[in-house]
């Protein structure tokens, strides 16, 4: 087994938790939070996809890290999400997150212009050079529309401020082979961010995961790492069927954006969160919330 990364385990992609209004809701997201710690994950990450991160308003977005920092007190690792669409709002948002306390900022590339290779090796570099703290890459092409090739990952490798990378890519071909090159690093960290390679990847020694579904029950998350940790396979892989058949709750037969509603409906039944969305997003309907309700209670997740 490789040295440890610094950063690694489960780590949450938070749910942003807001008002019918849209405002932060800072009592919802405290007991989220609590919530997480309990289960004992090892870290939290902020403004990612499904938290929204795109859709919160700016002049909530530091709101939410310094809340969410001060709320953890160091019993988790907190990383929050980059990725404006301008470079230098990019690099000034991640300024400002470290100077509230985050280990650690996650930047995907921005989206709106089609980028080649070379623009993005040149982007990310420019970005790396600019920040006082770790970051990690995000690729997620079903967002950005572009996928990061491994080749231009081993370009930036090495830089003393390029933590790891976070893959969401749906190739369990590619998320193998990024293992492969980058995973026997201890100061490069590899996360899984698709829910059904995360247990193969931890298993060929990828770092950790970012599991949705740690949002609803963040202790399995946290045990499925631990049980890979200390060689209890059979126990992994029945927390994984556990994870997956959780996770089927809100995504099953949804777009990204219905299974982040479905999601949010689920933490509203266990009384954590309200159910509502940021623009242009909208909250479960209704009569799909009680669909939500009767399959948590079927899986235990409910009284």
């Amino acid at each position: 087994m490789k040295p440890k990364s610094p950063f690694h385990g489960a780590v949450i992609p938070l749910v942003t938790p807001v008002t019918p209004t849209g405002d932060l809701d800072e009592a919802a997201l405290d007991r989220l939070l609590e919530f997480q710690i309990a289960g004992g994950v090892e870290g939290i990450f902020v403004l990612g996809t499904t938290g929204e991160g795109p859709s919160v308003p700016r002049a909530a977005r530091l709101r939410l890290v310094q809340r969410t920092v001060a709320k953890v007190q160091k019993r988790a690792q907190v990383y929050a999400g980059i990725g404006d669409q301008c470079l230098a709002d990019s690099a000034l948002a991640a300024q400002e997150y470290f100077r509230a306390g985050v280990d650690a900022v996650v930047a995907q590339p921005p989206v709106y212009f089609p980028l080649q290779p070379h623009e993005l090796l040149a982007y990310f570099r420019s970005l790396l050079e600019q920040l006082p703290g770790p970051m990690i890459i995000y690729n997620i092409p079903a967002t950005t529309r572009v996928s990061i090739p491994l080749e231009l990952i081993g370009q930036l490798k090495g830089h003393p401020r390029l933590a790891g990378m976070k893959d969401s890519e749906n190739d369990p071909k590619r998320l193998e082979e990024l293992v492969k090159r980058y995973g026997g690093d201890p100061k490069f960290a590899v996360f899984m961010g698709v829910g059904a390679f995360m247990v193969q990847g931890l298993k060929l020694g990828a770092d950790g995961i970012v599991p949705s579904a740690g949002n609803l029950i963040p202790d399995v998350c946290h045990q499925i790492c631990a049980s890979v940790a200390r060689g209890d396979l059979a126990e992994t892989d029945r927390l994984a069927v556990r994870m997956k058949t959780v996770a089927g709750i809100y995504q099953q037969d949804r777009t990204l954006g219905q299974s982040l509603a479905a999601l949010k409906a689920t933490l509203h039944a266990k009384g954590i969160i309200g159910p509502d969305m940021l623009p242009p997003l909208l909250p479960l309907p209704e009569t799909e919330r009680q669909s939500i309700r009767t399959g948590m209670k079927a899986l235990g997740l409910l009284d």
